[in-house]
């Protein structure tokens, strides 16, 4: 995996997807490695993030790596009209490795293109966030003790949220059943769901969120992602779609984990997060150590 870039999941066979998570086990239980002292990491971060740039960060850190990068498109020479070409190949002769977040679908992959060091893609517009999916699959692994035939619950923006793309595809290589619970503006993209259809899984869509409490291994909560509307009005009348609270939680299954890209807004209520299917906060921590294993994967520090 060494010099592999990471722009969709796809670019990371089942094995390889499963052998990051061995190795993020690893440093769930030894973070602090100083295995990247001689490496820097660019974070390039021309769209808002809090939990995936602080996390990329702080994995960076853990291993020894220095972080060179900008939060905010504003601060970059983008602002001056540099184009994402001429910052990327800039870029490149100053770090070892770009993890970069852009609101333009597929512009990850050209920059992947364009670099001469690896390129990971921390979110691409509405397309994928493949670290985020990996993350996800750790945490439905460690919370499930295992990935195959489960029943994953999709909810919300499932038009839009680039995590469930992602976990979706990523999920198919585990005969997984998916159950995709959106309002009908906001269904699964259909070559989405042409991934599901292609290896001859099940999937089944809802519109009311109860239907699939009482069977559902993971909940997987989404927002609806103002920032992704072009229409505020279509935004208004969907934003409230789905508010899961701990009352509707009664009769599922002791072992149903919650999960949530976060951030969240007011889809899960506060009193979700004192009951045991509440997982959210603790796998955004997983973020850590999976994006520490890519790094050192991807760098050769581990093999």
């Amino acid at each position: 995996m060494k010099n592999k870039n990471l722009i969709s999941i796809t670019d990371f066979s089942k094995e390889e997807q499963l052998h990051v998570l061995d190795v993020a086990e690893d440093f769930e239980k030894n973070p602090h490695q100083r295995i990247l002292a001689d490496k820097v990491v660019a974070t390039l971060f021309f769209e808002p993030s809090t939990r995936t740039r602080l996390s990329f960060e702080s994995a960076a850190n853990q291993l020894g790596a220095r972080i060179i990068g900008f939060s905010d498109a504003s601060n970059s020479s983008t602002a001056k009209g540099e184009s994402l070409k001429d910052t990327i190949l800039m870029v490149s002769n100053y770090a070892d490795l770009i993890v970069m977040r852009h609101p333009k679908e597929g512009s990850s992959r050209y920059a992947s293109e364009v670099a001469s060091v690896p390129v990971i893609n921390a979110g691409d517009g509405a397309n994928q966030h493949p670290t985020q999916c990996l993350l996800d699959l750790y945490s439905i692994r460690k919370t499930q003790g295992r990935l195959d035939n489960l029943n994953i619950a999709f909810v919300g923006d499932l038009k839009y949220g680039r995590t469930v793309h992602s976990l979706t595809q990523a999920l198919c290589n585990f005969n997984c059943t998916f159950h995709l619970v959106s309002p009908v503006e906001l269904k699964l993209p259909s070559y989405v769901k042409q991934t599901i259809k292609d290896r001859k899984l099940e999937y089944h869509q809802y519109t009311e969120l109860a239907d699939v409490i009482p069977f559902a291994d993971i909940i997987y909560m989404t927002r609806v992602q103002r920032e992704r509307f072009a229409d505020l009005m279509e935004y208004e009348k969907v934003k409230n779609a789905y508010i899961l609270n701990k009352a509707m939680l009664q009769g599922c299954k002791d072992t149903m984990k919650i999960l949530h890209p976060l951030p969240r807004v007011n889809e899960i209520a506060t009193d979700v997060d004192d009951t045991p299917y509440a997982y959210y906060f603790q796998q955004a921590k997983n973020g850590v150590f999976v994006r520490q294993a890519l790094m050192a994967l991807i760098l050769g520090a581990k093999q």
